[in-house]
């Protein structure tokens, strides 16, 4: 279900047989342990696992892919996203570029909670997931420049964060379904609603549940509807009682398959995101791409825009609103901007460190 970017990635982010079919190099998946990984709080995992997909060989530029919430590598290799980017001619031709999609810790196959810790796993931020990201590209693939950062969501959040932190290993950066200011506002307060919701059911019993909670699919689904859809196209798909009552009824029957801590733990992890402190680091030529339905960051607000005017290199697409356009989960279809990232990598000049 659209509830959250996790349930997204089943419906507009799924890997199906066409995908695996589609006209680029077969993805490879590998594993990477970090050493002594030390978090924000202080705690250190001797061996901090983190899996990872490639498309492409290690000839070819390096890409750096980063997916959303709940996500992972795999839910980007989806017909609206690999499918659009990746094939031959498309601007990300795997054929020239070493195309690297980890799962960013917490998520799909590498270390988190749900891997035997439960909550004793350590409290994990945006910055913990960079660091992770940045050892797997440097020290486990020994790749030390990049062409390109590209993010959806989480990943786009974190795309800002590559750029101020590692201003020169870089030649671009997309972040998408984004903004560099401070996680506040309504995307917040639907976080902590739904995480709230989740943490009160008795049946989440401080983390040590022996099913998961039942509550956890009403927070998703209230989460989602109010985060993720799109106006005009909820006015399409449901433009009587009757039919927003079957979408409700539908997404309720979906089952979660996700795990109750991880969830907590990856919605949580946003808590302190703040890149509008150190904008005027990056250096990298920077295309944010953001779709005017956005109800997690609107543009009406402005901040957006004061944001990029710090941006050296920075300019912003926003994706008309339309019947088609997903809100949120628009950036999830390459379609409304693979042109536009054709145009930057055309013209964003190689940069040595």
């Amino acid at each position: 279900m659209k509830a959250t970017c996790a349930a997204l990635s089943a419906i507009l982010l799924s890997v199906s047989t066409s995908v695996l079919a589609a006209d680029y190099p077969a993805p490879k998946q590998g594993d990477w342990i970090a050493k002594d990984f030390k978090f924000h709080t202080g705690e250190i995992i001797p061996e901090l696992k983190l899996h990872y997909t490639t498309v492409g060989e290690p000839t070819g530029q390096p890409v750096l892919v980063l997916h959303g919430t709940g996500g992972s590598g795999a839910s980007m290799l989806s017909a609206a996203f690999a499918g659009e980017l990746f094939g031959s001619g498309q601007p990300l031709d795997a054929s020239k570029y070493y195309i690297i999609i980890p799962d960013a810790v917490g998520h799909g196959k590498s270390s988190k909670p749900s891997d035997g810790m439960k909550t004793g796993f350590p409290k994990y931020n945006y910055d913990d997931m960079v660091e992770a990201q940045h050892r797997l590209v440097t020290e486990g693939l020994g790749v030390k420049h990049l062409r390109l950062v590209i993010g959806n969501s989480m990943g786009g959040m974190q795309t800002w964060l590559w750029g101020e932190k590692y201003p020169k290993e870089m030649d671009a950066l997309v972040p998408m379904a984004s903004q560099p200011t401070e996680m506040a506002s309504r995307n917040w307060m639907m976080r902590r609603i739904m995480l709230d919701t989740i943490r009160n059911d008795p049946e989440y019993n401080g983390g040590n549940y022996t099913s998961q909670p039942r509550m956890m699919k009403y927070a998703v689904t209230a989460y989602g509807i109010a985060s993720i859809g799109g106006t005009l196209a909820y006015q399409s798909q449901a433009p009587t009682a009757a039919k927003a009552d079957k979408m409700v009824d539908d997404r309720l029957a979906a089952p979660i398959t996700a795990d109750a801590n991880d969830f907590v733990y990856q919605w949580e992890s946003s808590h302190d995101y703040n890149a509008g402190e150190k904008l005027e680091a990056i250096e990298a030529s920077l295309l944010l791409i953001n779709s005017a339905d956005d109800e997690r960051n609107p543009p009406e607000t402005g901040i957006t825009d004061a944001a990029m005017k710090r941006v050296k290199n920075g300019k912003l697409y926003l994706i008309p609103a339309s019947t088609e356009t997903r809100g949120h989960g628009t950036t999830s279809n390459a379609k409304f901007y693979s042109e536009q990232v054709r145009q930057l990598l055309q013209t964003a000049p190689e940069r040595t460190m």
